[in-house]
């Protein structure tokens, strides 16, 4: 009798309560019907937390501690991916391209939602809809213009005409906007830092010949993105457009699925900045060498301890000849693997020689979106990390050199991060 009693209360009390929370009585109480939310963990990431470390090269490298001195910065939280992104996860993003053009061609509206029409389009778009190349679109001429013709079928195959593979999307300048949104009290349109951009998405391939004189790499080459074998493999031969254009795709592709589920939207994916991608790579060891720690780049059973170019040219030594299998090697201490070695990484700083002694020591960062016309030294993107073909200097965690950002090699991949929402980990409100 007395846990009806108890039970009676319970009930009674949460019925009150409930009913109190549907008005808010003329307090100031906040909009009501929010519900609690928690950022959801993307697959295939690690959880970096917010911390302090201090970048810069860890050598007794005098002319790169004047050039860039050590500093001690502090890094807001973020996901980052385990690992660099493969061939069959970038594979992923041209297939949607591909779909994309294709029903485009077929004549239909494209918008971010699987229930309502928008605009002048009568249907939506089923992205889990498989096409059927037999059936529907048996007969297009449309999409038989996708293919290669004439003197360029090759054995009488089929082929997609990789070259028509672009990707089209939008962005608004934040920083710009923010520069210039208030001027003496005047408002500007937005549309005014809205930027469009088409990237052509293929990887290039052919890079593993173009990067290397009087060197036979053709087998590589031939086979490298396209063949189940390399599935695993890191994605090479992708510019640093090509890896923005990935990161907006994917950050569709995501909340397109938490609007369909009526759940709220996370932060986009965007390649790291150079002091985000140092931080993780440190695995919270400050000012060590190397991610597993400092001096040497093999454990105390011999064994190497990353992807890289050993001995003066004894390639094969470290167990890999080119890129290999992503995390064939140990994690550091977040998890996150192949942070040294394998392939370098875009990350989407500037590169500017003195970026230490100027840039901000919160989230610190420097960005330069390069026109076509400018010169060639403002379109140099920061890469870290290192690669296969690369000696122990330029695997270590402090070490920065960069690529242009419309060239891509054998030797340069690519990982997503998002902004992490909220303080901490310890943070679950």
């Amino acid at each position: 009798m007395k846990h009806i009693k108890w039970f009676l209360f319970l009930f009674i009390a949460g019925a009150v309560a409930s009913c109190g929370l549907s008005s808010d009585r003329g307090e100031l109480v906040g909009s009501l019907g929010r519900k609690a939310w928690f950022h959801p963990q993307p697959y295939g990431t690690v959880y970096v937390p917010t911390g302090s470390f201090h970048i810069g090269s860890n050598e007794q490298d005098v002319p790169m501690s004047m050039i860039a001195p050590n500093k001690q910065v502090t890094i807001s939280a973020f996901y980052m991916d385990e690992t660099e992104i493969t061939n069959n996860e970038y594979r992923q993003f041209v297939d949607a391209v591909y779909d994309s053009i294709v029903r485009e061609k077929l004549g239909e509206k494209f918008f971010l939602t699987f229930e309502e029409p928008i605009g002048d389009a009568d249907h939506g778009l089923n992205y889990r809809q498989k096409i059927d190349p037999e059936e529907d679109l048996k007969g297009n001429e449309d999409i038989k213009d996708l293919n290669y013709k004439g003197d360029e079928i090759y054995y009488r195959t089929s082929q997609i005409d990789v070259r028509k593979l672009k990707y089209r999307y939008e962005y608004i300048d934040l920083r710009a906007a923010a520069q210039y949104s208030k001027q003496a009290g005047y408002k500007r349109n937005r549309g005014e830092f809205k930027h469009k951009e088409e990237v052509d998405i293929y990887p290039d391939t052919l890079v593993f010949m173009r990067d290397y004189t009087y060197s036979y790499n053709e087998p590589i080459a031939t086979v490298y993105f396209w063949h189940p074998k390399y599935d695993d493999y890191p994605v090479v031969g992708v510019n640093w457009k090509q890896a923005n254009g990935f990161s907006h795709w994917r950050t569709i592709h995501l909340n397109s699925f938490y609007a369909e589920n009526e759940e709220n939207t996370v932060t986009a994916f965007r390649l790291p900045t150079e002091y985000e991608w140092e931080y993780a790579a440190r695995g919270g060891r400050d000012q060590n060498l190397y991610p597993w720690g400092n001096y040497y780049t093999r454990n105390a059973k011999g064994c190497a301890l990353a992807n890289f170019k050993p001995n003066r040219g004894d390639y094969a030594n470290d167990g890999g000849h080119y890129p290999i299998r992503v995390a064939s090697y140990f994690p550091n201490d977040y998890g996150l693997y192949d942070m040294s070695g394998n392939v370098a990484e875009w990350t989407r700083s500037a590169y500017a020689e003195g970026a230490n002694l100027f840039s901000h020591d919160n989230n610190p960062d420097f960005q330069y979106d390069a026109k076509e016309e400018d010169p060639e030294t403002l379109k140099r993107k920061t890469i870290r990390g290192g690669s296969w073909k690369d000696i122990a200097h330029y695997i270590q965690c402090g070490s920065r050199t960069y690529e242009y950002q419309d060239s891509a090699n054998s030797y340069t991949g690519f990982r997503c991060v998002m902004s992490y929402i909220g303080r901490s980990n310890k943070d679950k409100r």
